[in-house]
């Protein structure tokens, strides 16, 4: 089972995740290529979008991916990591049926939760076009799409959500940040000594860390980190997305539960938000790309919180490698 670090009960993007059980769609763009009315987007990239629909005729009888405004960026690539804002309504509502405008008041302390994902890549909150959409584009633009449920979210289409496939959704997308990291990259270095009482960390290139729980060694109560490898890189900033390789084993028994290297390689969590378990937030925030991290998580930093959770007793134990951020 793939637990890996993501918080799943964030409440402003579980909604939209319940209208499709799978993303799904062709690649497909129709841009201004439909007959019917597409909805106008108001407000500057950045700013929560405000979204409106003409009171008579109908919409588009195609799906439509439009550019509302193109940023100066760098043109993201097929595979990229990307952070984004976005939102989504059906058509007529005027109600947002979620996205990330939905979370608390960003601060200097605590930024907005954002989605972060991969290109190509299946989403936990976006259907496979939407998320498409933004290949191309340049960062710091933002994008239309509209289309009935049918077609953008597909054979996923989770009913129950009240939503049919052929309600018509509009989402809008501003592309925040993108990064091309190789799947396959690691940290490179020579790594130090475990200081006292932490594992020890065996790396074998392209496979999944060795890490050996000292022996007759009690779990820490608080959270334990050790830089293993120092890199040259920019500081980790709250709200980044920060890509990496990762592994995770279990104190009490030394048994590995999760690796990026076993789903493909590198993946991305937004970092510092509250997106990911404390523990990741608090030991990674402020460290370098390039760092190899060794965390020691108890549970009241880890899934401590969720007594469902098969790890919930668990002190935790992960090797992070900090590839990049976006």
């Amino acid at each position: 089972m793939n637990y890996n670090v993501k918080r799943r009960a964030a409440m402003l993007l579980a909604v939209p995740a319940l209208l499709f059980t799978a993303a799904c769609g062709s690649d497909d763009k129709n841009d201004n290529e439909a007959a019917g009315s597409v909805a106008q987007v108001k407000g500057e990239f950045g700013a929560k979008p405000e979204i409106s629909v003409p009171k008579s005729g109908k919409p588009s009888d195609k799906t439509v991916i439009k550019t509302v405004s193109t940023g100066k960026g760098t043109v993201i690539k097929a595979s990229d990591f990307v952070r984004l804002d976005w939102t989504v309504e059906k058509w007529g509502s005027d109600q947002a049926l979620g996205g990330t405008w939905a979370s608390a008041t960003a601060s200097a302390n605590t930024p907005r939760q954002q989605s972060v994902d991969q290109i190509g890549k299946q989403s936990q909150q976006l259907p496979a076009k939407v998320l498409d959409a933004v290949k191309g584009q340049k960062t710091g633009s933002r994008i239309l799409v509209q289309g009935t449920a049918g077609d953008l979210i597909g054979a996923g289409l989770n009913t129950s959500s009240g939503i049919t496939a052929k309600d018509v959704l509009i989402w809008v997308v501003d592309a925040v940040g993108a990064a091309t990291v190789d799947a396959k990259d690691e940290v490179k270095g020579t790594q130090a000594a475990p200081e006292a009482g932490m594992p020890t960390v065996s790396v074998t290139s392209q496979k999944a860390a060795t890490i050996t729980i000292p022996k007759d060694t009690k779990p820490p109560k608080d959270l334990k980190e050790q830089v293993l490898i120092k890199g040259s890189g920019k500081k980790v900033e709250a709200g980044q997305g920060i890509i990496a390789q990762y592994t995770g084993v279990k104190w009490e028994d030394g048994k590995k539960f999760d690796s990026s290297w076993d789903h493909g390689g590198a993946t991305a969590f937004q970092i510092g938000t509250g997106s990911v378990i404390v523990g990741w937030d608090k030991g990674l925030v402020g460290k370098n790309v390039g760092d190899r991290v060794l965390l020691v998580i108890p549970p009241s930093l880890a899934y401590g919180s969720n007594p469902q959770s098969e790890l919930a007793k668990n002190t935790l134990v992960f090797v992070v490698d900090i590839l990049g951020t976006v």
